[in-house]
């Protein structure tokens, strides 16, 4: 009725036609984040089931799929409204989702970025190196997410960039642990327990094998 057609709502994600041929959004319930090209557009979106939805949903978060405007291999969330201050910095944080990027802006960091929910990529990291060759992972406080991740370091390591690390306390998240903290506390924290590369992994290595 608004003239938009079925093949680009289709085309990029933001419907799905059932088999009776009707029309319908893909991401009802959702609270919608938008994915923004380096250059500012909007190319796709990430999804997250609002909590009073999620019984019987078997998929909390739901992205885009791949289309002529977005490719998740190429992109990154955060990325153009975290340009500057990567620049400026000469680092960039990597997290693991929306949110996490959205609590650390709100504790005035700002040079971050997240995968969302796709292994790190050599055309990610590309992205980021264009800016910085300095950059630092966040993971959550348990040993599953960084297993999970090792291979993004192992690129990260491969395109010749300088890898830091940082363990948030056990069970915490940025979003979680920005909202305990203040603005100072939470930037503090991130300043004083970066560590490199190889100093965590043998750390990681040594708890493991301390038995």
């Amino acid at each position: 009725k608004e003239g938009y057609r079925e093949q680009y709502l289709v085309g990029t994600g933001l419907s799905i036609k059932r088999e009776d041929g009707t029309v319908v959004d893909s991401f009802w319930g959702r609270v919608m984040f938008p994915w923004y090209t380096v250059g500012g557009k909007v190319a796709g979106f990430g999804g997250r089931v609002l909590d009073k939805a999620t019984k019987g949903v078997n998929v909390k978060y739901l992205n885009s799929p791949e289309s002529l405007v977005y490719s998740k291999r190429n992109e990154l969330f955060g990325f153009f409204q975290a340009k500057q201050a990567i620049s400026k910095k000469d680092r960039c944080y990597l997290v693991e989702g929306y949110t996490d990027v959205m609590a650390m802006h709100q504790n005035g960091v700002e040079n971050v970025v997240a995968s969302s929910g796709t292994a790190l990529t050599p055309g990610q990291i590309s992205i980021i190196r264009r800016l910085t060759n300095n950059i630092t992972v966040i993971y959550d406080g348990d040993s599953a997410g960084i297993k999970a991740s090792e291979r993004g370091i192992d690129l990260i390591l491969a395109a010749g960039m300088n890898v830091k690390l940082l363990l948030l306390p056990d069970g915490e998240d940025p979003d979680s642990f920005g909202r305990k903290h203040s603005a100072t506390e939470f930037q503090q924290y991130i300043e004083s327990h970066q560590t490199d590369f190889l100093h965590f992994k043998s750390k990681l290595l040594a708890d493991e094998a301390k038995n």
